[in-house]
């Protein structure tokens, strides 16, 4: 089990495509999830272009109430890739 430090959620950066049924247009989310299972496993050298479009858009968008913040962590996880555990700071 990984150490919560009080006042903080842990969680895992994610990338979705999605594609419209009706459009066929497609796009790409970024989500937190509370299980590391869901992550996506990225490569070194793109990890940090989605960790910093997520920050930029969460420091406006997803801080305010209890949120006060979101800390990044890189893992590797034995395979040359990396996950992105990401401590959301609450109080």
């Amino acid at each position: 089990m990984a150490y919560v430090k009080l006042g903080s959620n842990i969680l895992y950066l994610a990338v979705h495509p999605l594609v419209h049924l009706n459009t066929g247009a497609t796009e790409q989310t970024l989500t937190l999830f509370p299980d590391k299972n869901f992550a996506t496993e990225f490569f070194p050298d793109e990890v940090d272009l989605y960790v910093n479009f997520f920050d930029s858009r969460a420091k406006d968008n997803l801080v305010g109430g209890h949120s006060k913040g979101f800390e990044y962590h890189v893992e590797e996880v034995g395979n040359g890739r990396v996950i992105v555990r990401v401590v959301q700071i609450v109080s």
